[in-house]
């Protein structure tokens, strides 16, 4: 047993992907007990209190949620905030109108008054983190039903919640780490006064667009500006004109220094989720049977989009958007499996589960306590896997589509019912008005029928018969399978259709108007479609991933007694998290070598007026013609954007890329496409984030933007 113990043991270790350099997302509060000698042997110059202390101001205190995805960071001490292009684009579109297109043409405020206000933006600092596990876990035995486990973890976490907010002052909330092995309570602060300061235009922010995402090389200016306020104590506050800019105990100075290959670099931000602990049955759902079928399936629509988009360039017009938003994650779906597949993640698995299976049976009591996981999980992702399908070609083929988002909208009115106000009709009335403007706004009829065609057709060939909803498996019978005949038919007899047609049942609506909502053909579809998935698979998905809870807990408190002498890193769950690496280079496939940055040059080069994403600003061409840098240029040419080996995730968009001074040098946006897999198995070799350089940025601000006023109240570091 013990040879075979350490034949395990040794191809695990040269198999896992646990112990590579530059992976994990590492708790703050914990880095001077684990992290900090590592980080600096690597050549970081500061100290574990610089970055996350109570004691002091830190790094911590510069770094926020912003909006409720995005991470942001202070670049001022007078509230200025940076953040991505990206993460503010739906406060620039909201103040975007033809009269003033924010959107196409930028915008910069060039004094306060100027800001503009963005209601119901937040954005949320981090007070401090506490571990509070044995508060948590006082009461809690291993006799307990699940289901009273998790009743005594709520009541102690709700305890902790209400005492650290102090009668309202901070917002609490104490989050699982390590699936419920480990819990941390963390106290925040809201301040809901945040104004846009500046953004650039969408062909610099949002340059490349949805061609260019997951990709590298990329050329993307993807930053905005914000400004926090506060009351005059220095408080949240929500809006008011008596509110002042908000003073932070601190900020990033930047560093117009720039980076090179080998640089250490730390991504400071709020990672949202992860999943490095799976076991391999996970990982085999997922590449063979979530992503091959969500690709095949978002391919399908794809091959239709292009088709009538290359007849017609009003209809490439209409439905641009719309295609690199089904392409955006078919990509990275894509990226995800080639991924996981070259990197033999599986067998890796199987590896680090042969291993830890022999060390559990090595001793009684563990053996009694996990032997019987691996089964058990082997089990329980056969029963889910079906499940989990039908939840995949649920919304793909079916919540997906246009017309299923437009009826769902009307389903509000069936749910007001017969007795319904008319107050409350004409409310819902006013809502749905919109929502058909926006899908007719780009909507080409012939496309869209053979879209639903085809998505039927792939939902009735590749479901269990016990999820085909009533009206899918009544219309396969009456059109024999030709679900070309009934599309036509139903987008013949539906008011869902017909702009007018629909516009007009909507003026005219009231309570007698319910019962022909309801015959409607495609609105009979919706609610066949739903009653399917509310009574056939959501409740069994919920009731085996509750099952799974406990295995989850049990299997990485088996993997932690495992590998008791390293350091685990938890899984990202939107917690603040440092992740550190280095600014590097890679090698995509075999011949080809990508360099850790970008330049101005290459925008130039993928310039291309008849390509929206490609279309480069008349200033900005003559900036680069006249080579007009400033002091943000390096050996005659503007850096734009760069790679680094930090392991980062959604969530980590706008996050600070720091140097080893403590000092901005970029803004994180985005992953490189063969790195995409780093949710689940990080590679070193493969894994970069990618970042715009700081100083193109204020290039931006300063020489494009004529903005230059922001940087007097910086602090920059030459």
């Amino acid at each position: 047993m013990k040879k075979t113990f350490i034949y395990f043991l040794a191809f695990y270790l040269l198999s896992t992907p646990f112990l590579r350099a530059d992976e994990g997302m590492w708790i703050p509060l914990l880095l001077k007990k684990y992290n900090i000698k590592d980080m600096q042997a690597k050549g970081f110059k500061l100290t574990a209190d610089d970055i996350y202390s109570i004691n002091k101001a830190s790094m911590k205190d510069a770094v926020m949620i912003f909006g409720r995805g995005c991470t942001g960071e202070l670049i001022s001490d007078q509230g200025l905030l940076i953040t991505n292009h990206h993460c503010g684009f739906g406060s620039i579109q909201s103040h975007s109108s033809l009269e003033h297109d924010y959107l196409t043409n930028g915008f910069w405020a060039m004094n306060r008054s100027e800001e503009l206000i963005n209601k119901g933006l937040t954005v949320t600092f981090l007070d401090r983190m506490e571990d509070v596990t044995d508060k948590v876990l006082a009461n809690v035995t291993d006799e307990m039903t699940e289901e009273d486990r998790q009743k005594e973890i709520a009541k102690q976490m709700q305890i902790l919640e209400i005492r650290a907010s102090e009668l309202g002052k901070f917002v609490t909330r104490v989050k699982p780490f390590f699936y419920g092995n480990q819990y941390f309570l963390f106290v925040k602060k809201v301040y809901r006064d945040v104004r846009l300061v500046g953004a650039p235009p969408s062909a610099v922010g949002n340059f490349g667009g949805d061609t260019d995402n997951w990709m590298w090389p990329r050329h993307t200016g993807d930053f905005s500006m914000f400004r926090i306020y506060a009351d005059k104590n220095n408080e949240p506050a929500v809006y008011s004109s008596d509110n002042v800019p908000f003073k932070p105990k601190k900020h990033f100075p930047i560093s117009l220094k720039g980076v090179k290959k080998g640089d250490f670099t730390l991504v400071f931000g709020y990672p949202g989720s992860t999943q490095e602990y799976i076991t391999s049955y996970a990982v085999e759902m997922i590449t063979q049977v979530e992503n091959p079928n969500r690709i095949k399936i978002r391919q399908a629509k794809l091959d239709i989009m292009d088709k009538y988009m290359n007849s017609d360039p009003a209809i490439r017009i209409k439905y641009a958007s719309k295609q690199k938003r089904v392409g955006n994650a078919w990509k990275k779906w894509i990226g995800v499996n080639r991924g996981l597949k070259r990197l033999d993640a599986i067998n890796k698995k199987h590896a680090f589960e042969d291993a830890i299976s022999t060390w559990m049976n090595e001793d009684q009591v563990r053996a009694e306590k996990y032997g019987n996981l691996l089964p058990q999980f082997k089990e329980i992702y056969k029963e889910i896997t079906p499940y989990q399908l039908a939840e995949v070609y649920f919304k793909e083929t079916y919540i997906g589509l246009d017309i299923t988002r437009l009826i769902a909208s009307f389903s509000r009115l069936e749910k007001l019912g017969e007795e319904a106000k008319d107050e409350d009709i004409e409310d819902a009335k006013k809502r749905l008005k919109p929502a058909i403007d926006k899908i007719y706004k780009d909507y080409h009829q012939a496309l869209d029928k053979e879209i639903f065609a085809k998505m039927m057709n792939m939902y009735a060939s590749n479901m269990d018969h016990k999820f085909m909803p009533e009206e899918l498996t009544v219309a396969n019978t009456k059109f024999k399978g030709d679900f070309v005949k009934y599309t036509d038919f139903v987008y013949n007899k539906s008011l869902f259709t017909d702009k007018d047609k629909l516009t007009a049942f909507l003026e005219n609506y009231n309570v007698k108007s319910l019962k022909k909502l309801q015959k409607d053909p495609l609105y009979k579809l919706y609610s066949s479609f739903v009653k399917m998935y509310v009574d056939m698979v959501e409740p069994q998905r919920f009731a085996l991933y509750s099952k799974m809870e406990r295995m989850n807990r049990l299997w990485m408190q088996a993997i932690m007694k495992f590998e008791k002498d390293k350091v685990l890193y938890p899984d990202a769950n939107f917690t603040l998290r440092v992740t550190y690496g280095k600014v590097d280079d890679y090698f995509p496939k075999d011949g080809v070598k990508y360099l850790p940055y970008t330049t101005l040059a290459g925008i130039i080069e993928k310039d291309n007026p008849d390509i929206y994403d490609y279309r480069v600003p008349e200033k900005l061409k003559e900036l680069y013609k006249k080579k007009d840098y400033g002091q943000y240029g390096e050996n005659g040419q503007m850096n734009v954007c760069f790679t680094a080996s930090n392991h980062t995730s959604g969530g980590n968009s706008g996050s600070p890329v720091i140097n080893a001074d403590g000092h901005l040098i970029g803004v994180n946006f985005d992953r490189n496409w063969e790195g995409t897999m780093s949710d689940i198995m990080y590679d070193p070799d493969m894994c970069r984030n990618i970042s715009i350089d700081i100083r193109y940025a204020l290039f931006i601000i300063d020489k494009y933007a004529g903005a230059g006023y922001l940087l007097d109240e910086m602090t920059i570091i030459k």
